[in-house]
């Protein structure tokens, strides 16, 4: 029975870390259009493990008995499917071209094999600009991060049928599109290049910051966007500075990971975490990410926001913050993006500046924007500003006002709290 159950865990952590590596190099062979096969193979072999190992034990590589089951699997059906030879030959020799699985020692130790060129592959064809954005996202981590539906349902707090529904409308758009697999051309690059790090973006501020649910954070959600970025960067072709910036940017806020929540779940603002449970390692590493991004001309959003972070990072505490520089950021932020709640941003940091009133002006200013009607911190910043204005009574109407709208249960408790704190 245990040993059964230890290659129940050897296959599920050979799915987790590298059934998504399998179906990449399937569909650089196959073809984007075969993305569902490349998946259904890599399934089947996964199947097979499970109903052959107890019985005839584990082989030596199981890495590569699991890609040349699924590469039989996929030749097979396409044989079956009269798919043209040129395919068939293409994934005949796709193992021995590109696929290099672990040891049985190595994946026992829980080592996660090297990252190759078709992961980056399957990244650009997940995040393809004719899906839709919120599909890109859930399509990335299904197939690049090997996250299972239910893992991402619970990411975004949605039903197992509602992201299997967003998935089968990506996989359509891929297949009618016949989307390439791979590398775009030189004209391509910058466009998809950027739906690329938009998804790994949005990825990590839904684990980062989740905008609902018992727990404000999702690290295995931001966790896999910031091991993308690095494959994102590896690559010459994709490592531009805007590459770069980006993931000095997820290094960095990942760095506060630690200090964000208590261990009972409560939330606590950047002014009030402890520094010392900051990962040191990531922010040096976000630091000379954000060195690599400064070669250039360039100026993206992401260079902006990166700087913004880094400038906390090298922060002894609050009070030593460097917030007249952040505030120009932000200011350059709100001009190149024309976001409100960027805008948002940047008043807390003139409030730094020149006071709390400035502040509070400048979001009169964006108080009637449809992007802020339900958006829970501009009331949640009003009322910190009246708070330190004082004026408890305007800071206590916009807590209560913060609080009937959608947020995670960490922030509610969080205002909650401030509320109690100003009425008692």
């Amino acid at each position: 029975m245990c040993f059964a159950m230890s290659i129940n865990s050897l296959i599920e952590h050979l799915f987790r870390h590298q059934a998504a590596q399998m179906v990449a190099t399937l569909t650089r062979a196959l073809g984007g259009r075969h993305l569902a096969l490349a998946e259904e193979a890599v399934q089947d072999a996964m199947v097979t493990a499970l109903q052959q190992w107890p019985f005839r034990g584990v082989p030596s590589d199981p890495g590569g008995w699991l890609f040349r089951v699924a590469r039989n699997r996929a030749l097979d059906r396409l044989r079956h499917q009269k798919v043209i030879a040129d395919n068939v030959t293409a994934v005949r020799g796709s193992y021995e071209e590109r696929a290099a699985p672990s040891s049985i020692e190595v994946v026992l130790q829980g080592e996660v094999p090297p990252l190759d060129d078709d992961q980056l592959g399957m990244m650009f064809l997940t995040c393809h600009p004719a899906i839709a954005r919120e599909s890109r996202v859930a399509l990335t981590l299904k197939l690049v991060g090997g996250f299972g539906i239910d893992e991402i349902a619970r990411a975004f707090l949605a039903n197992e049928t509602a992201i299997q529904q967003r998935l089968v409308r990506a996989k359509r758009v891929l297949r009618d599109h016949d989307v390439p697999f791979g590398t775009p051309s030189s004209a391509e690059l910058s466009t998809r290049l950027d739906s690329v790090l938009e998804s790994l973006y949005l990825m990590f501020n839904e684990g980062y910051a989740a905008t609902e649910g018992d727990t404000l954070l999702r690290e295995d959600i931001a966790a896999e966007a910031v091991r993308l970025s690095a494959l994102v960067t590896s690559h010459p072709v994709t490592a531009t500075p805007r590459s770069w910036a980006l993931r000095a940017l997820l290094l960095l806020h990942g760095a506060r990971f630690a200090s964000r929540v208590s261990s009972e779940g409560e939330l606590f603002l950047l002014r009030d975490q402890d520094r010392t449970r900051w990962n040191t390692v990531m922010v040096r590493d976000g630091l000379h990410a954000l060195a690599r991004a400064a070669s250039g001309e360039e100026l993206s959003q992401y260079h902006l926001e990166a700087e913004i972070a880094a400038c906390h990072a090298v922060a002894s505490d609050w009070e030593a913050t460097d917030w007249p520089r952040i505030l120009e950021c932000y200011t350059a932020l709100a001009s190149l993006t024309g976001s409100p709640i960027v805008t948002l941003n940047a008043a807390i940091a003139r409030s730094r500046v020149e006071g709390p009133r400035a502040a509070i002006a400048q979001i009169d200013q964006i108080a009637g924007h449809p992007a802020l009607a339900n958006y829970h911190l501009r009331p949640a910043v009003l009322a910190e500003l009246w708070r330190e204005s004082g004026d408890p009574q305007r800071a206590a109407s916009y807590y209560r006002e913060a609080l009937t709208l959608r947020q995670s249960a960490p922030e509610r408790r969080f205002l909650t709290n401030k509320l109690e704190a100003l009425e008692g």
